[in-house]
């Protein structure tokens, strides 16, 4: 059995938080610990709002504490481009396939319609798309792109998707019921992460990655297996002469719960 490959792949908008610095160390020591490999990626689709000096800044700040990768980044490696705002033309080529399959559609719909009260909603309040632009005739396609210019959906099967994860354990989802079509491309063109995401670990051969919601769980496993671990961010500020300082230890109050 092959060893596993794990990333980490930060959206650098602004300098390194302990939010990134969490999200890395998760998937250095998951990776690492079953003899895996570590590939770190830059999920900067919005080249506006993530540039280059703030990827550039990570990667200095990640090598000084240790959290080394073996390939992407500014390091290439095979499966490069690894800065997403250059993997536009991968990007289309996936796009393009769903689009001959009658998978794609043009949605109109404005925030404020989205959000309306009126439409449908989960139990936790999260918004549901109804499916409002989806099956829009041609004409009034072309009467709606006059007036607005479209963002662009993918239609999901009404049907439960199952796996286990290897934190969480078995999960079971019904995209149709708890979250309805949803994005693929802005009106502006940019790819939506939901379409870049897969596609690069995909062909990256990725087989591990940490989400937002599993990041506090899947922590507190690591270091429960891992040896006494002092990170201390406050380093890299007091490196730069920044003034706030933060220092996370393990024997501190415990911040994942809050």
């Amino acid at each position: 059995m092959s060893a596993v490959t794990g990333r980490f792949a930060p959206s650098p908008s602004g300098r390194l938080h302990l939010g990134n610095l969490a999200c890395s160390l998760l998937a250095w020591l998951s990776a690492r610990s079953q003899g895996g490999r570590i590939v770190l990626r830059i999920e900067d689709l919005d080249a506006e709002r993530c540039p280059r000096k703030y990827a550039d800044a990570l990667e200095e700040d990640l090598r000084w504490l240790g959290l080394v990768w073996d390939e992407g980044g500014s390091s290439g490696g095979p499966n490069g481009p690894y800065y997403q705002s250059e993997r536009s033309a991968i990007y289309e080529e996936y796009y393009q396939k769903l689009v001959r399959k009658g998978l794609v559609y043009p949605c109109f719909c404005s925030r404020s319609q989205l959000h309306a009260a009126d439409a449908p909603h989960r139990s936790d309040g999260k918004v549901v798309y109804a499916g409002t632009c989806r099956n829009l005739t041609p004409e009034e396609i072309v009467l709606r792109t006059a007036r607005r210019k479209p963002a662009w959906r993918v239609m999901v099967p009404d049907e439960t998707i199952s796996f286990v994860d290897g934190h969480m354990g078995p999960y079971a989802e019904n995209l149709a019921q708890d979250c309805g079509d949803f994005y693929l491309r802005r009106a502006d063109g940019v790819f939506a992460y939901q379409l870049a995401v897969v596609v690069d670990d995909a062909l990256m051969g990725l087989e591990q990655g940490s989400s937002a919601a599993c990041i506090a769980l899947r922590l507190r496993l690591a270091l429960e297996r891992a040896e006494e671990i002092y990170l201390e961010t406050s380093m890299c500020a007091e490196r730069r002469g920044d003034t706030n300082l933060i220092e996370l230890r393990r024997d501190a109050p415990d911040v994942w719960e809050q």
